[in-house]
């Protein structure tokens, strides 16, 4: 499909959920709903590309459990993915986004342990924070646009099961 305005191709939209990563050749816009899970976007400053990952847990030590639904195991290999599309650490920037807490589901805050993963993996390869929109009580629509770096986040009380790709229900 193309733009008719600008004459470029128009983006492709993606929808992620937990344990996903995904990093876009092509311009797209990758979306997800965060609670206590985070997401992470990279974006290359020269290339003009980007990748969005999304999980639910923070750590799992266990090389043989190790998925992409835990932080560590996840902000990892976006950076990896990243880097073996042609991006160089230097030219990346991250914005961190989720990690809410709601204490009247559950008493420990996993949605910081999520963020303050994220933020470790990312120091540790010196990819610079550009932004972050973490913490508090409200869940997050997020939807991240890989043509131009923007991101949109939406707060809501509650995530319902409309929120959710493929959109059912009132939305």
């Amino acid at each position: 499909m193309v733009d008719k305005r600008s004459n470029a191709i128009a983006p492709t939209d993606y929808f992620i959920e937990p344990g996903y990563i995904l990093v876009a050749a092509k311009p797209a816009v990758i979306s997800g709903v965060l609670g206590s899970s985070v997401s992470v976007c990279l974006y290359d400053r020269k290339r003009k590309v980007g990748g969005m990952n999304h999980f639910r847990y923070p750590f799992i030590g266990d090389r043989h459990r190790a998925t992409a639904i835990y932080g560590n195991v996840s902000t990892l290999a976006l950076i990896r993915m990243m880097i073996a599309d042609g991006s160089k650490p230097k030219h990346l920037e991250a914005q961190i986004l989720g990690g809410g807490h709601n204490p009247s589901v559950s008493a420990q805050n996993i949605g910081r342990e999520n963020a303050m993963m994220a933020r470790r993996i990312l120091m540790r390869h010196r990819i610079s924070v550009a932004s972050e929109d973490v913490g508090g009580k409200k869940g997050r629509k997020v939807v991240f646009n890989t043509r131009q770096n923007e991101i949109a986040v939406m707060k809501v009380d509650a995530l319902r099961s409309g929120d959710w790709y493929p959109y059912e229900e009132n939305r």
